[in-house]
């Protein structure tokens, strides 16, 4: 029996749109890198982009739990002294489109794979988006 691999011509990709208004960011970020992976699909290889686009509306509505509102987040310029940091619930107001896309980006391969299933994930911080003409369905969260 031999084990079944992914080709790139034979994906068949779709859209779904996500409305994380009232959720935890961790449960929206784990579903929505699930479905940008393609594990959610039989033909899931790990070395192939075999993932689906998402639209994230509402993430200006994303629930911060417990106390990851006051956890700080770190970044760094590249320079000497070039520590920055910030809150997460600082950057929930200021900047939720690049809060959820960061929670999303660590659950995904750190390599040039998971740059390019990155590249599906279209973040919004209202209710609207202009993908209309992918016709993409509507995926429910399970909380």
């Amino acid at each position: 029996m031999k084990t079944y691999v992914a080709k790139p011509r034979e994906i068949e990709r779709q859209w779904f749109v996500v409305d994380a208004a009232g959720k935890p960011i961790g449960r929206v970020a784990t579903r929505v890198a699930e479905i940008l992976r393609g594990k959610h699909k039989p033909i899931f290889t790990l070395n192939v982009d075999t993932g689906d686009h998402v639209i994230v509306v509402n993430a200006a509505k994303v629930v911060l739990t417990g106390n990851k509102a006051d956890e700080p987040i770190y970044r760094h310029s590249g320079w000497p002294g070039g520590l920055k940091t910030t809150t997460r619930g600082k950057m929930l107001e200021t900047q939720p489109e690049r809060l959820v896309r960061r929670a999303i980006r660590g659950m995904l391969p750190h390599n040039t794979l998971g740059e390019r299933m990155a590249d599906k994930l279209k973040v919004y911080a209202g209710p609207d988006h202009p993908h209309a003409a992918q016709m993409p369905e509507v995926l429910e969260l399970d909380s």
